[in-house]
């Protein structure tokens, strides 16, 4: 399957391990993978700010980047949830009937990873190697937008040395407190929900906290980071394609320096 790799800004300008683990997974599961360079930001950021009008010029520029692929794959339930059910309305606000119909067409064939392992490649074991104690935090828009269920847990489930602690189901529903903007507009309230989902976290004695989205990562990471507790972020996307490691065999985190790009591949 041809497959078009939607790296999303904060991928391709702080965690590029997510972007290049994404696609050596999915190559590896016999895909051949595009990362478009003409791919900008999807605009979720504005549309979620109240700027739909600017950000029109980022739909329409997303829209035709990803024009003829097989499918649309990209490591984040937020970015994708932003083409799935926000694409439409836009264009549909701005009287622009032949962007929606476009719009609509590309939400069709545009998945988060691990639904699109699950789902689509009726996949759970992608070959994966973990031995580390790991819990997942299900993100606000894997669970309410794009209703991803247990997808990554099954492919977590898969993964072999893994020893997966899950996290009570209260504290699996509960929002880290990040919400793009809304940790900037919010500060004190975004750290209250952060202060307790770190707590719900260390409860689990995991070794590295993962999930579909490197914001929500960065968030829970970096809370985690400043009080010294050890427990690493590590993106899915790392975990499943065997490049959460370093030789040692220690957990590493998701952000480096550089950038995901390039034409085809």
């Amino acid at each position: 399957m041809r497959v078009g790799l939607f790296v999303t800004c904060l991928v391709d300008g702080m965690f590029p391990n997510v972007g290049e683990a994404t696609v050596a997974l999915l190559e590896r599961l016999g895909h051949e993978v595009d990362v478009p360079l003409a791919q900008t930001c999807c605009g979720q950021m504005h549309i979620n700010t109240g700027y739909a009008r600017e950000a029109l010029p980022l739909l329409r520029r997303h829209v035709a980047a990803f024009a003829g692929y097989d499918a649309v794959v990209a490591p984040s339930a937020s970015c994708v949830g932003s083409v799935r059910h926000q694409y439409v309305g836009v264009a549909q606000g701005a009287g622009d009937a032949a962007l929606a119909q476009a719009a609509a067409e590309l939400a069709g064939r545009t998945y988060e990873l691990s639904e699109f392992l699950v789902d689509v490649c009726e996949l759970t074991d992608v070959g994966a190697s973990f031995p580390h104690r790991v819990t997942y935090h299900p993100t606000c828009h894997s669970l309410r937008m794009l209703r991803l269920g247990d997808a990554p847990l099954r492919l977590l489930r898969a993964v072999r040395g893994i020893d997966l602690v899950e996290l009570e189901p209260a504290a699996a529903a509960s929002c880290c407190g990040f919400g793009g903007t809304f940790a900037l507009k919010n500060a004190d309230t975004s750290t209250a929900m952060l202060a307790d989902k770190m707590r719900d976290v260390l409860a689990t004695r995991a070794e590295v906290v993962t999930s579909a989205d490197s914001s929500c990562l960065m968030h829970i990471g970096g809370g985690l980071s400043r009080l010294r507790t050890g427990v690493r972020a590590v993106h899915l996307a790392e975990i499943l394609a065997g490049t959460a490691s370093d030789p040692a065999g220690e957990p590493v985190a998701g952000a480096a320096a550089g950038s995901v790009s390039g034409g085809p591949r």
